[in-house]
């Protein structure tokens, strides 16, 4: 009788200690026995401390100071280097990525006009951060007729290779400055298709308003 006394004794004892201690840490459930990170979650997703992401979506303004405006064609692709307009900064005023840093890519044929791809930042201390932004596409036409004045056609533009030899052809004026023209397709790409021909249209693009930029995808800046 008094074994099974002291028994009891010690089994309430026990049980009182298992109650106050899980009263004092949270009940475990099988979810402790899941790991810290699931299967699911990759290196990738966990941004280094010191990296500052900007959201796809976000505009970056753009300007181009070597002319008031640029001329292709239609078809034609054309390389391009434009400055960022203004500085890109947080919330809090923080610079993220400072005005005139230069960002490379391609005016592109699009939807009846043409459109700038951009593909890389190039940030001060000349780091190069690929980007995937674009322009809106620009459909403003002008059109090259023979005997235009092509003095005022070309006023303050850089033309692209393919324009400048249509308008070449076209007006029979050979004089276009080669500090005007943008590399690209010239002449010798259009072959047999601009001769003869008394006018052709091109796409007139106002680069200090037309080409700012719309981020695609999110930018990881180092």
């Amino acid at each position: 009788m008094f074994i099974t006394s002291q028994w009891q004794s010690k089994t309430a004892l026990l049980m009182a200690l298992v109650v106050s201690t899980a009263a004092g840490v949270p009940i475990a459930s099988a979810s402790t026995k899941e790991p810290l990170f699931s299967s699911q979650t990759t290196p990738q997703l966990l941004q280094p401390r010191n990296q500052v992401v900007i959201p796809s979506g976000t505009i970056i303004p753009v300007r181009y100071n070597k002319a008031e405006k640029i001329l292709v064609t239609p078809e034609e692709t054309v390389p391009l280097t434009l400055q960022v307009a203004s500085n890109i900064t947080s919330s809090r005023g923080t610079i993220l990525i400072p005005a005139g840093s230069e960002v490379v890519g391609e005016l592109k044929p699009a939807s009846g006009g043409s459109q700038f791809f951009a593909k890389e930042l190039i940030m001060r201390r000349h780091t190069r951060i690929p980007l995937n932004a674009r322009s809106q596409v620009v459909t403003r036409t002008e059109r090259i007729d023979k005997g235009v004045d092509v003095r005022k056609v070309l006023r303050g533009a850089a033309v692209g290779a393919a324009a400048a030899a249509v308008i070449s052809a076209i007006t029979g004026d050979r004089a276009i400055a080669t500090e005007e023209v943008l590399g690209g397709a010239g002449v010798g790409a259009l072959g047999g298709l601009i001769f003869g021909r008394k006018r052709a249209t091109v796409i007139s693009i106002d680069p200090n308003n037309d080409l700012d930029l719309t981020l695609r995808s999110q930018l990881a800046l180092r």
